[in-house]
């Protein structure tokens, strides 16, 4: 695997506190590879330790591997180390003489056992490895509060307990530990974790275990897909299941309690099956864990935290058309971003850094609903976007971002390296395609309603003749829009088409899934019928060319009849573009809300999980690289 681009600093804690790279670690250099995580490659030898074991209060080390020589017990507490002793790299430091041991080598490939329970230390992370109660359990270091645990997922009514904790490696930037969980399971199942100074754990299920637990107390879930929207699980909207299946991808955004840590989970490209552990908490749904079956691949896990690095604003109709500033303010700088209802529909919005308006063929002109200024942050929202449920603020990506601060979007270029995550950010995919004929001379209005102004200035100015030349390359610009757009309405017609003869085969195929598949087709249906319902009012191409005819025919001479004569042709430019916009638009909101449905209608259904993977992945390739009608640039 190619080397992963990332941000050495990313971790670095400024107020921020993270899985993190050591404090004193040098940076790499602007652009300079780091080798991906891998516990099998070659790391640097660990330093000569002194004569004898360090003691607790001399340890200086990046990474420290403790033994609390007691099985830690519920109310383990990580800053209480009495009777804690450090497990050195070199076990033959244990040994009475050192040079001695050192010289013999019967002494040598001496295993440690541990007479408590095995503790890794990070600069920002305590993993501590609890045998009586079969978990890894995460502290945040700063304050050592809990953040979440792993563990196998046990059988009914069955105990988990660690039977063994054999070490890997133990050196300064690099903590291996092998964990061998009873219980679970008729047979024991072995799983390795890594740690090292990026501050990222490593999990790898290694013999008899493919299915873990992690254990948090999440209040939202969020499943990013970069393009298209995130499903978001978790609070008054609820699924109305204990369990949910989720088609995920990559990555989990594990949104904690308190609105100051986040989990982030990566995983490989592979056939894992993710799904969530729900309950009902004063009214908000919550998760309790996220069950993982890792079909044979690697996890990644890592935690952010800073004061409001996620928030949650209940919208409620004190916001309807007024400008709201909210209590939240981001604790640095990001690309934050939220969901709000357009219309009926669930729609990614990026704060802006000021206020302003936006218009799409659907829902027409309205002020975009959030943004920043330096008093803070802003909502204003309408009846084209209502006040409705709950708004989560959150980030994936950077902009302006310190250097101390990693996104989650690195954590997955980092994990993954970049190869593997190219296609899943899909940069590329976010890219507006061209509507513009002449779009590298100067800024243009190339659409029915722009190039029509422009010929009606030449018009009421009696210019029509000695400007023929320019309303020629206006009508030119005019027809290349309108192919554009009808050939991204042919696509969408295409797209419909394939996937409802895909879900009907599934239909005959599964007849087990179809209340998935009818709730997916009734959306899918909507494309063609739209198309079909405007098909008159956007008329055809030869009927664009005969109102290009009709309007040179007019530059013959100059006669201030023209200017009436033009303004009908206007007129009827504007009713064949307006209606192409409108259905254009339309197709993209129902793509998007076909992949949402996608993503939320198989929650109660697990076996629909792989056909609602392939809908989304049709349904992103679909809305790759939108026409700017249809939304807004890298939504």
């Amino acid at each position: 695997m190619n080397s992963p681009r990332f941000k050495w600093g990313a971790f670095l804690t400024l107020g921020i506190l993270s899985l993190a790279a050591a404090a004193g670690v040098q940076p790499a250099a602007p652009g300079e590879p780091v080798q991906p995580r891998n516990s099998q490659q070659d790391t640097p030898i660990a330093r000569n330790r002194a004569a004898s074991p360090p003691s607790p209060s001399a340890v200086s080390r990046n990474l420290t591997l403790w033994d609390t020589f007691s099985p830690a017990s519920d109310n383990f507490d990580p800053e209480r180390r009495v009777g804690w002793n450090v497990v050195p790299g070199d076990l033959l430091l244990l040994e009475k003489d050192r040079l001695k041991a050192s010289s013999d080598p019967g002494y040598y490939g001496r295993d440690y056992s541990f007479k408590g329970d095995a503790v890794v230390e990070t600069p920002a992370l305590i993993a501590a490895f609890c045998s009586i109660k079969g978990c890894v359990r995460l502290f945040a270091k700063a304050g050592g509060g809990r953040i979440s645990e792993l563990s196998p997922v046990p059988a009914a009514g069955a105990a988990i307990t660690i039977s063994r904790v054999e070490i890997v490696r133990n050196a300064d930037d690099d903590i291996v530990l092998e964990a061998t969980f009873s219980g679970a399971g008729p047979l024991e199942s072995t799983c390795i974790f890594s740690f090292d100074r990026t501050g990222i754990l490593e999990i790898k299920l290694v013999a008899n275990l493919d299915h873990l637990r992690l254990s948090a107390p999440i209040a939202y879930g969020v499943f990013p897909a970069f393009i298209g929207d995130d499903l978001i699980y978790g609070g008054s909207e609820g699924l109305g299941t204990n369990t949910a299946a989720v088609p995920a991808e990559n990555m989990f955004l594990g949104l904690l309690r308190g609105e100051d840590t986040e989990l982030v989970l990566t995983w490989p490209q592979g056939e894992q099956r993710v799904s969530l552990q729900l309950a009902e908490e004063q009214g908000e749904e919550v998760i309790q864990s996220i069950d993982f079956n890792g079909g044979g691949q690697n996890l990644y896990l890592a935690a952010l935290s800073a004061p409001g690095i996620w928030h949650k604003e209940t919208l409620t109709p004190d916001f309807l058309e007024r400008d709201v500033r909210i209590q939240w303010r981001p604790p640095f700088a990001a690309r934050w971003k939220t969901q709000l209802y357009e219309e009926d529909l669930k729609t990614s919005y990026a704060f802006r850094e000021s206020k302003g308006t936006i218009w799409r063929g659907v829902a027409g002109s309205y002020d975009y609903p959030v943004w920043f200024t330096a008093e803070g942050a802003f909502y204003h929202l309408s009846k084209k976007v209502q006040p409705k449920g709950e708004s989560i603020i959150y980030f994936l990506e950077g902009r302006d971002t310190p250097l101390t601060v990693s996104t989650p979007a690195e954590l997955l270029n980092q994990t993954l390296g970049w190869q593997a995550a190219e296609p899943i950010l899909d940069l590329a995919g976010r890219k507006l395609r061209t509507h513009h004929r002449r779009g590298a001379v100067g800024v243009r209005r190339a659409c029915t309603c722009g190039c029509t102004e422009a010929i009606q200035a030449i018009f009421e100015a009696g210019e029509e003749a000695r400007q023929k030349d320019e309303i020629q390359g206006e009508l030119d610009d005019m027809i290349y829009f309108v192919h554009r757009h009808v050939d991204r309405i042919n696509q969408y017609r295409q797209f419909a088409a394939s996937l409802l003869k895909l879900l009907d085969e599934k239909k005959r195929s599964a007849p087990e899934l179809e209340p998935f598949i009818e709730r997916v087709e009734e959306i899918a249906r909507q494309i063609p019928q739209e198309c079909e319902v405007q098909k008159e009012n956007m008329k055809d191409f030869g009927y664009a060319d005969e109102l290009s005819r009709k309007t040179m025919a007019l530059t013959a001479g100059k006669d201030p009849a023209h200017l009436g004569a033009y303004m009908e042709l206007l007129n009827a430019w504007r009713a064949m573009g307006g209606a192409q916009d409108y259905v254009l638009a339309k197709c993209h909101t129902i793509t998007r809300g076909l992949c949402q449905e996608a993503g939320y209608g198989c929650a109660a259904m697990p076996g629909a999980v792989p056909l609602a993977r392939q809908v989304r992945a049709d349904c992103r390739h679909m809305l790759r690289n939108p026409d700017g009608y249809e939304i807004w640039p890298d939504y």
